[in-house]
């Protein structure tokens, strides 16, 4: 199992003209699940977007690092080389490129080095989270309804394993049975391999199948609130005025 932890601190990002980010810090730790939960406009997608590198995005101070590398540093497929993996909140259509072509290409380079059974692996986490395999031949997300690239974003982090995943709305678009699935499969991996979470989600439904060891509440670009699991429970009985 991998040991580590993705550190961020004093973040301060936006894009041109507007600060969206104003100083935020956590750390997750290997095995650990963090949830990020918010009003609308509080920050939680920038945060995502900021930490995975996407173009269009000013970072004006604060660090990022994954044990010790600063991530700020490197371009978008150096950070998932260095073992960090975005599970997008609208994840795009890629025509011409089929699933397995894709992961084998990148299993080359992420963490652990390539392994030659790619295909088996990537069978064996379809039948896990229930993704129907002959989607698995077809171009990346090409026809696929919200609820299935939710469930393909996520056979791609268990066929990937990265160290650290943030989920960027995950939850969004899945039935309750998926949304038992792929939470079932995310909280799996974190004693599987050691993979720490930072799962932003507005609805606490995904908390009660993916178990945080942490809840933070953002605010203005900040963390306001951090505690267990009954955080996420508050927030969902009273909303968010309190931290506004």
């Amino acid at each position: 199992m991998s040991t580590g932890e993705l550190v961020i601190e004093d973040l301060r990002a936006g894009i041109p003209g507007r600060e969206i980010l104003q100083g935020l810090s956590l750390t997750v730790r290997s095995g650990e699940v963090h949830a990020v939960m918010g009003p609308n406009g509080s920050g939680k997608s920038t945060l995502a977007h900021v930490l995975m590198g996407r173009p269009g995005y000013e970072v004006l101070g604060g660090s990022v690092t994954l044990d010790g590398i600063d991530l700020l540093a490197l371009p978008t497929w150096q950070r998932a080389r260095a073992g960090l993996f975005l599970a997008m909140q609208h994840p795009i259509e890629v025509p011409g490129v089929s699933l397995v072509e894709s992961l084998t290409a990148a299993r080359q380079t992420v963490p652990g080095g390539p392994f030659p059974d790619v295909l088996e692996r990537l069978n064996a986490e379809a039948a896990r989270i229930s993704f129907d395999e002959r989607f698995l031949d077809r171009s990346l997300n090409v026809d696929l309804s919200g609820g299935e690239r939710k469930r393909n974003e996520t056979l791609q982090l268990g066929v990937l394993r990265p160290r650290f995943a943030v989920l960027d709305e995950i939850d969004s678009g899945l039935d309750v049975d998926a949304l038992a699935d792929v939470g079932r499969r995310v909280q799996e991996a974190t004693s599987e391999w050691g993979l720490g979470v930072l799962a932003i989600t507005h609805f606490r439904r995904l908390l009660d199948v993916l178990r945080p060891d942490v809840v933070h509440v953002l605010s203005g670009g900040r963390v306001v609130a951090t505690g267990g699991a009954e955080l996420a429970e508050i927030v969902d009985r009273t909303g968010y005025a309190a931290y506004t």
